[in-house]
């Protein structure tokens, strides 16, 4: 079978979610301490841990088949990749900040302005469709220090938990947009590629529907069978068994992460007993 060579973030969050992610799909990496590629045992996958800024370029020229990589990455590098999947972790903003406490009234404030980044691009294209004209100063590393060192009027960044703006005395005003992690391919697969990425891809999708979702059993008594049924979202409907007990049936659905406790609350009322929840490991649609 093909072997799919894959990039991934050589430390960092992302590298520990990517590699988690292919774990749960079921494929055993043998990588040491350090080492820059390794190799799936037991799928035909060849990883490669790279820079986070040098993933997009090795996906566009064809060295890397594949990548786990943010889309803020994406964007800023302006890589021409398909994106295959949102992977949903690793969850970040691509935002303006500005010295606390701040009287940020709209991208306008930032006419005239010194805007510190390491994402020139990003930060270039959001300024021309704001109409707004700004000195851009590139930095990498610290961006957020730009501004108590008298650098910066503002800075462009990305943003998790917002504590090290907070730390550096700056706030968050604006988000440019939202990323998570894609999974991304070369635009010029092979047929024999194509086939083997769209099984990996196969597995993450399972994976993803099953973290994102619950296992519910439940008994019911007969009278409201059809009313609690009628509140199960499941997968196409509920499964109904019989117990022991005359009039009495266990009922067992998938519910939506998203849904789950107004679910639950909603089947209690509707006289469901014995709730078990039960978390789901793999899912196949």
């Amino acid at each position: 079978m093909t072997r799919l060579k894959i990039a991934i973030q050589k430390s960092g969050r992302l590298h520990d979610d990517s590699l988690a992610l292919l774990k749960e799909c079921g494929i055993a990496i043998n990588n040491g301490n350090d080492q820059l590629m390794a190799q799936a045992s037991n799928f035909p996958l060849e990883v490669l841990f790279l820079r986070n800024s040098d993933v997009p370029r090795y996906v566009e020229d064809g060295i890397v088949d594949l990548a786990i990589i943010g889309e803020n990455t994406i964007i800023e590098k302006q890589a021409d990749v398909s994106r295959l999947l949102d992977l949903g972790f690793s969850s970040c903003r691509v935002s303006i900040a500005i010295p606390r406490p701040g009287e940020f009234t709209g991208p306008r404030w930032l006419q005239g302005k010194r805007i510190a980044t390491s994402y020139p691009n990003t930060l270039r294209d959001f300024l021309a469709r704001e109409g707004v004209d700004a000195e851009i100063h590139v930095i990498s590393g610290s961006v957020e220090i730009a501004p108590v060192m008298g650098l910066a009027d503002a800075i462009c960044d990305i943003v998790s938990s917002g504590s090290t703006l907070f730390k550096n005395g700056l706030v968050e005003v604006h988000t440019l947009f939202t990323s998570t992690a894609m999974l991304v391919a070369n635009t010029g697969l092979d047929d024999a590629k194509r086939a083997a990425a769209e099984q990996l891809v196969f597995r993450v999708k399972s994976v993803l529907a099953a973290k994102n979702s619950k296992y519910i059993l439940l008994n019911v008594p007969g009278e409201k069978l059809e009313a609690v049924c009628g509140l199960l979202p499941g997968m196409r409907s509920p499964t109904v068994m019989p117990l022991r007990e005359p009039g009495w049936y266990s009922l067992h659905s998938v519910v939506n992460e998203t849904q789950f406790w107004e679910s639950i609350d909603r089947l209690k009322a509707a006289g469901a007993e014995g709730l078990l929840v039960i978390p789901i490991e793999k899912m196949i649609l």
